[in-house]
């Protein structure tokens, strides 16, 4: 059935929803608006179909009112690539022309990255007709992030770069013929020379300005006040003005701005040559990575070896990777021995060897024999893949500190057109300059102007600066974690698997009610049913030792205390002294003094306890990672304090904490207690930085101000980290903070030099200056300052790709010396 006449109909597709109860409460949370015709929720397709009036109500009141009944509206997000974006304004017009599809919930443009990321209601929206609303605005969609068509992308961006050379070549090479004819005598009467120059520039501006025109002419069509709008009036009142002269119209033939608008429109149009190349190699970083893939894969079948594309690896296809070959997808080894060079994924320099039952990465290069491996993991879900996928969507964030170029923008240039207009009126009305002066003055403010280097000021320093963070191991995934990772004030770390390696071993057993052997056996029976690294230990203990283990017929773990286990028919408790002092079986003073000597030492002690007798005891050490001193005293550099939380007593982590450095110990903290300890640090007036291992420290990470996740290897899809570290190195989380202030220095800096551009030299095109210097600041230095003013923020932000954090370029030798 059609609609009514006047009335659109929706679909929404709602989640929560578990019983005809929730179904009656969406349509009448729905009909209470009173714009809504009719509303029927469908349970069983959870969605909600409602005839409503658009004049009167949109989407998002109606999404509101489903999400305030307490039901969610399910929505899809989209990355599109467009192209033809020159300015800031660019940027926001896209971004209006895609909120007004009725269905379009949030649309983000990303100048530097050149991408929209819109979320949508996919029962409403098409991702055609996202890329049909950009069309229509005037710019170009160039499909989907992630398709394949970077190579379309670089050849429009190379085709839109060759076509501006040609127009700054035959600007140019009009415009100075031009200017000399007019600085030397050439003996021409002025009337006839206003014709030539008439004749010969007329034919290169329509060329040479043809995009300006073109562009200014879609900003008006969509009610918007673009720089090309502000650029097309500047040099369009620089011809018209020439053309009247030439005629006689008003003007005399003394006004002559030809040479001037050819130039002026050669100078903007180099402008965006230079901005666009600079912009480019922005996106080397990311580049880069996506090349590592091989195009083609060798598959092993029933039918023999074949070459296939990449894409066409699935799952349990035998791969064969010959020496010098790089690994197309994720997998595990199954026959061969050699050693990968791993350093583009984990920039560890020295090759991994490799056999039976390791796993490989796709991108390492095979450097030395013929391996053959079961693919697992291909197409988005690779390593590579995942990471490309963290920068893209990190460099498309926006840090808070660009709402102020974004207000900036918004309001900069109906501040120009003011100005441009009183500069006209105050020269020619109100001084009596001549209108020749005041027309100068006019076209020089509409031509410097430029909110392009604001607008390019963050995204080109974040999109470089994530790029950079990715080639140095450090994955960051939003600006906001690189502004945070600049305030922090204190950082916290886990003590097991980030100050330490992770790999504890025993290194000391006291039988007491039982002997070595059967203590072993006892403990590594019940800690077999356990994943902490503790457990491991005593278990690999009893292994090495050739110790029987038997098997634990109940097993039950005690709120991060320890575990307990019926073993032979004997009640098994293992873990710390607190927990055996809780269950009342009290340690001889052998046992508390060899405790209290192995904690002193920063040895962790776990206590046995059998049918509610002491056991034993066993002291386990995790050795402290090479580089963790070195870290901790590079982080005291930067002036930050450093913090563990840990769940070990007070003795054994103030042992390990005073062996790398450490005054801030909080001991004794349970897994799920070390989030509210980031609070309590939080409360105190810190901003906190945590640093674990991405899993078993996930909800402090999520609770800090910068969740740093460290050496998650392979695992890059942590959702807990705002900053992902490839390595097991301390030294790259202080690299991440490092990173995050450089980054944030470079856009504060880029903000600055956008804003005194600007504030310094829209004054002196207006004419400011001449009254004191006699300087009359030309339209066409005007232009070439304009040109300058993006180039050097862009350029600015292109000197992060060389940069490399002070700790990683001197700790690890001192860590290691």
């Amino acid at each position: 059935m059609e609609p009514e006449e006047g009335t659109r109909r929706a679909e929404l597709r709602v989640s929560g929803m578990h019983c005809a109860s929730c179904s009656l409460v969406v349509e009448e949370a729905l009909r209470r608006n009173p714009a809504v015709r009719s509303a029927r929720v469908n349970l069983a397709a959870n969605t909600a179909e409602v005839e409503y009036d658009p004049a009167r109500t949109d989407i998002a009141a109606l999404e509101s009112a489903i999400t305030d009944a307490g039901y969610g509206v399910v929505h899809a997000t989209a990355t599109l690539r467009v192209g033809g974006m020159v300015c800031a304004v660019c940027a926001r017009t896209i971004e209006e022309a895609l909120r007004s599809i009725p269905g379009v919930v949030e649309a983000q443009v990303n100048l530097a990255t050149e991408r929209a990321r819109v979320t949508f209601n996919p029962s409403l929206v098409q991702v055609r007709d996202l890329g049909d609303a950009i069309e229509a605005a005037g710019y170009h969609y160039l499909g989907l992030e992630g398709e394949q068509n970077d190579e379309a992308e670089r050849a429009a961006l190379e085709a839109d770069l060759a076509d501006r050379r040609r127009r700054i070549l035959v600007g140019f090479g009009v415009s100075i013929p031009l200017m000399l004819s007019m600085w030397l005598s050439t003996g021409i009467p002025m009337p006839l020379l206003s014709w030539l120059h008439l004749a010969i520039a007329t034919p290169a501006f329509l060329y040479v300005a043809a995009p300006i025109f073109r562009a200014a002419g879609i900003g008006l069509r969509n009610r918007t006040l673009s720089m090309d709008v502000m650029y097309a009036m500047g040099i369009g009142v620089a011809y018209v003005a020439s053309l009247m002269g030439t005629l006689g119209i008003v003007l005399s033939h003394d006004y002559m701005f030809y040479e001037t608008a050819v130039m002026l429109a050669a100078f903007l149009t180099l402008g965006r040559y230079l901005e666009a190349r600079a912009k480019g190699r922005t996106g080397q970083a990311i580049r880069a990575l996506m090349d590592l893939a091989p195009p083609t894969a060798t598959v092993l079948r029933e039918e023999g070896e074949s070459e296939v594309r990449v894409e066409d690896v699935v799952p349990g296809d035998l791969v064969l990777v010959r020496p010098g070959e790089r690994v197309p997808v994720d997998g595990t080894v199954e026959e061969g021995e050699g050693f990968v060079d791993e350093s583009m994924i984990t920039g560890e320099p020295v090759p991994v060897a490799k056999r039976a039952g390791d796993r490989v990465i796709g991108g390492t290069i095979n450097q030395n024999s013929v391996l053959r491996f079961r693919a697992e993991r291909v197409g988005r879900e690779t390593v590579l893949a995942q990471i490309v996928a963290l920068v893209e969507q990190a460099q498309g964030s926006r840090p808070p500190v660009q709402r102020v170029a974004d207000r900036a923008v918004a309001w900069f240039i109906p501040v120009e057109l003011v100005v441009a207009i009183g500069a006209f009126v105050a020269w020619y009305f109100l001084l009596g300059a001549s209108l020749l002066f005041a027309l100068t003055a006019l076209i020089s403010v509409l031509v410097v102007a430029c909110p392009c280097a604001l607008g390019l000021a963050t995204p080109t320093a974040v999109m470089v600066g994530v790029g950079r963070g990715a080639e140095l191991g450090i994955l960051v995934r939003s600006g906001e974690a690189l502004e945070n990772a600049e305030r922090v004030t204190l950082v916290a770390f886990d003590k097991t698997g980030t100050l330490t390696r992770g790999n504890p071993a025993v290194t000391d057993v006291l039988p007491l009610a039982l002997d070595r052997e059967r203590l072993l056996g006892a403990a590594a029976a019940v800690e077999a049913n356990s994943q902490h690294p503790l457990a491991l230990a005593i278990v690999d203990a009893a292994g090495a030792e050739g110790v029987p283990v038997g098997s634990a017929e109940t097993f039950d773990t005690l709120a991060g205390r320890g575990v307990r286990g019926r073993v032979g028919g004997q009640e098994v408790l293992v873990g710390s002294p607190a927990l055996l002092a809780k269950e009342g079986i009290e340690l001889p003073q052998e046992a508390l003094r060899a405790a209290r000597d192995w904690e002193e030492q920063g040895r962790t002690v776990v206590c046995v306890g059998v049918d509610s007798q002491p056991a034993g005891l066993i002291a386990i050490a995790d050795p402290v990672k090479e580089t963790t001193p070195r870290a901790i005293q590079a982080l005291r550099e930067m002036g930050l304090s450093v913090a563990m939380i840990t769940g070990d007593n007070r003795r054994t982590a103030e042992a390990i904490a005073a062996r790398v450095g450490i005054d801030r110990v909080l001991a004794g903290v349970l897994p799920g207690e070390k989030a509210e300890e980031v609070r309590r640090l939080q409360a105190s007036g810190e901003r906190v930085a945590f640093v674990g291992d991405g899993i078993n420290d996930a909800p402090a990470l999520a609770t800090a101000d910068l969740g740093i996740a460290i050496g998650s290897g392979t695992d890059v899809a942590i959702e807990s980290g705002d900053v992902v570290l490839i390595r097991s190195d301390l030294l790259d989380a202080v690299a991440a903070i490092e990173l995050g202030r450089k980054v944030m220095a470079r856009v504060r800096q880029n903000i600055f030099w956008a804003f005194f551009y600007n504030t310094a030299l829209i004054p002196v095109g207006a004419g400011l200056i001449y009254p004191f210097t006699g300087i009359v600041f030309r339209p066409e230095w005007a232009a070439g300052a304009m040109a300058l003013s993006s180039v050097t923020v862009v350029s600015l932000s292109l000197l992060l790709r060389n940069w490399t954090p002070r700790v990683q370029r001197e700790g690890r030798e001192g860590g290691r010396g």
